[in-house]
């Protein structure tokens, strides 16, 4: 792996309030966790995420988590920020990567224009992170008044992720003998030279109840929210099983079709592609092009979920239904969910399959076929 994002989510955030850490806390209906690691895995240079928490969290990330591909394996965190990003690093070490972006839990609005910016100015430094130019007036005080001007020239408020050279970050933390304000901070202190690039006022991090009011607010102004709608039907043909779901289930035909007839995963694709206003499977994988014949229906599923991270999309959830007399859906309905979410890289709580009969009308009545619609909501912040 090239690029590791890891994740310090092993903070209790008592300043934020509520009943549990902030990192676990929901926000617009997914927890901040989520958002933070969607919000990174949705990069294209980003082959993974690797996330520290805390021993006393260990079920409340499971959760928060199910589903999700690209998620290596959580590590315990330490008793200080600092310790935990080492654990963390130590625990990458066995995937070698060239790079390593360390981010807060708690700043789930990062862009990909800020990450881009990490990214490219590693090619020639060991050390960059994003921020903020100073531009309010600063004072010094005490005792409610003032004492002195502060000058904000060449002050910035650093955000992040924070990006290393992985070598030279795990080299920094282990030869650390002090307390550090950040990563940043232990870079320095090795004497690297480290890199500003823009930050973003988004990507702010969430301390308060007044930050979560304001991510609140900040979700209901600019999300984007997208429906789309698949439909698909196969005729039977001579065979042993018909294939739904990506699951081979015995029946005395099979389903007819340019690739494998897949006809509920390929409902589920043109709902994606829908959503997204990018046509459907017979633009993007024609079948008059040999190429696709025969071909599993993961591949066309695999490129919408491709193509809705790129257009930096979220997938909420998929909704199928297979119409049909038989074979009978329910009994794999289960592992139908857990194949597509497995593709998808989102929760099984997030996809549906079921199933229905047209009482016996039309062409799915008289056992000629099997019919699929679909519906898919991507979201974007």
């Amino acid at each position: 792996m090239k690029t590791i994002a890891l994740i310090v989510a092993a903070g209790r955030g008592t300043r934020a309030g509520g009943d549990v850490p902030k990192q676990y806390r929901a926000l617009g209906g997914l927890t901040v966790l989520r958002r933070t690691i969607d919000a990174l895995l949705s990069h294209p240079a980003i082959d993974a995420v690797q996330v520290v928490i805390h021993p006393d969290d260990a079920g409340r990330y499971a959760i928060a988590t199910s589903g999700m591909g690209g998620v290596l394996p959580s590590v315990f965190g330490g008793e200080e920020r600092q310790d935990s990003v080492l654990k963390g690093l130590e625990a990458l070490e066995q995937h070698a990567p060239e790079t390593v972006l360390i981010h807060d839990a708690a700043r789930p609005f990062v862009s990909h224009a800020v990450i881009s910016g990490v990214l490219a100015a590693l090619a020639d430094h060991k050390a960059a992170f994003p921020a903020l130019p100073v531009v309010d007036a600063l004072w010094k005080g005490g005792r409610g008044r003032i004492l002195a001007e502060q000058p904000r020239e060449s002050l910035y408020r650093a955000q992040t992720p924070q990006g290393f050279h992985f070598n030279a970050i795990l080299d920094a933390h282990r030869s650390a003998t002090a307390p550090a304000l950040d990563d940043v901070a232990v870079a320095f202190a090795k004497g690297y030279k480290i890199a500003i690039t823009e930050g973003a006022p988004e990507n702010f991090k969430l301390t308060t109840p007044a930050d979560f009011e304001r991510a609140g607010k900040m979700l209901d102004k600019h999300m984007d929210i997208r429906t789309g709608n698949g439909f698909d039907v196969h005729k039977f043909t001579d065979g042993d099983h018909v294939t739904l779901c990506g699951l081979d289930i015995p029946h005395d035909h099979a389903l007819l079709g340019h690739s494998d007839a897949d006809v509920a995963m390929h409902a589920v694709t043109d709902a994606i592609f829908g959503a997204l206003a990018e046509g459907d499977i017979g633009q993007w994988f024609p079948p008059s092009e040999s190429e696709w014949k025969g071909a599993t229906s993961d591949i066309f599923l695999k490129k919408a979920a491709e193509r809705t991270s790129e257009r930096g999309f979220t997938l909420s959830n998929v909704d199928c239904t297979i119409i049909c007399e038989a074979p009978k859906i329910g009994p794999h309905a289960e592992e139908m969910r857990a194949n597509l979410a497995n593709i998808l890289g989102i929760g099984v709580d997030r996809v549906s399959v079921k199933a229905t009969t047209s009482e016996k009308l039309g062409f799915t009545g008289r056992g000629e076929g099997i019919a699929a619609m679909a519906t898919a909501t991507l979201v974007k912040l």
